[in-house]
């Protein structure tokens, strides 16, 4: 008997020994990688898939003690997703990162006064989906035009922000939370004002006026202008509109300046048919309540603040602008 419980006794201690070099292993932190790895676990990814990739990536010593941690933890679920592992975790971790769900995303920031064409240039940097699928998103209008029925695409209701995204975002569901965004504003404004004519508006006062506070004095010009039916003369309007028609070459052309588009408000008298841009919320304001003005001109000021000359008169515009090419060396 003593013998058979000597024996038990060293089982006992060996069992105990045993699991507290496992339990050590499980937690000491391991890196067996120099750079930062991203791990993709699709949807369906078993327990031994995973551990496998975590393994040949340097992230875990061993697959087999990342599959001990399931074990002994039956009831978890291990999420798919995206993961970065950037610095050295223990198994523990790395299991507990993934039962989690603390998926890697990218920061996709839009500021005031992008237009799609600049979102889908910096999602194409971000390397998550395919720029061109943003872009057919965007042009497709129907999940604004409940709030919007003249909206051409959904330009000026992609609401600037900074957004997380990730190698499973589809492009659908980028602008169905970007749109959201800009329905939670809109609602918050608690307006009955045109929201089609308010942002179209909106959008051309953020592609001008650089200076916030000058925001609803170009508003007035604008609105002063369609109040007598003269034409907005908006720079930003003929870029957008070769945007649209892909001959955009970085600067505005004559060619552009003449384009039948209805983009263009140099041949096209009254607002153009949609948003140019993603206005934020300072310019939507100065839509709503513009500054009473008698101005009908500005032009910018020569001294790089981004502020602008505003006039009433042709004559005292065409002194501002040749004061302007003065002071530029033209």
């Amino acid at each position: 008997m003593k013998i058979l419980l000597r024996l038990f006794l060293l089982f006992l201690l060996a069992a105990i020994a045993c699991g507290g070099y496992v339990w050590y292993q499980l937690k000491q932190p391991y890196q067996g990688f120099q750079e930062a790895k991203i791990l993709d676990f699709p949807l369906g990814t078993s327990t031994a898939e995973m551990s496998v990739q975590l393994q040949k990536a340097g992230v875990i010593r061993s697959a087999t003690l990342f599959q001990l941690s399931r074990y002994l933890s039956p009831g978890v679920a291990l999420q798919a997703g995206e993961y970065k592992f950037d610095r050295p975790l223990s198994t523990l971790d790395v299991f507990r990162k993934i039962a989690r769900g603390d998926t890697f995303y990218y920061e996709l920031v839009v500021p005031e006064g992008q237009n799609m064409f600049d979102i889908a240039e910096s999602i194409k940097a971000l390397n998550v989906f395919p720029a061109e699928e943003f872009l057919t998103a965007a042009r497709n209008p129907a999940m604004i035009q409940d709030l919007d029925p003249a909206a051409p695409s959904l330009e000026g209701y992609l609401f600037p922000d900074t957004y997380r995204i990730n190698r499973q975002t589809k492009a659908d569901t980028l602008c169905s939370t970007m749109t959201h965004r800009f329905r939670d504003m809109w609602r918050k404004l608690n307006t009955r004002a045109d929201v089609h004519q308010i942002v179209t508006l909106a959008a051309m006062v953020e592609r001008e006026a650089h200076n916030p506070e000058e925001r609803p004095i170009v508003a007035s010009v604008f609105r002063n202008r369609l109040s007598i039916g003269m034409k907005l003369d908006c720079d930003p309007t003929t870029v957008y509109a070769a945007l649209l028609n892909g001959t955009y070459r970085g600067k505005i052309h004559r060619s552009d300046l003449e384009s039948e588009s209805p983009f263009n408000t140099y041949v096209h008298a009254g607002l153009p048919p949609g948003p140019i841009a993603n206005p934020g919320l300072s310019s939507i304001r100065a839509a709503l309540n513009p500054a009473t003005t008698d101005y009908l001109y500005f032009v910018a000021k020569a001294d790089g603040s981004g502020g602008h000359n505003f006039s009433t008169t042709i004559a005292q515009h065409a002194a501002a602008v040749a004061d302007y090419h003065r002071k530029m060396g033209k």
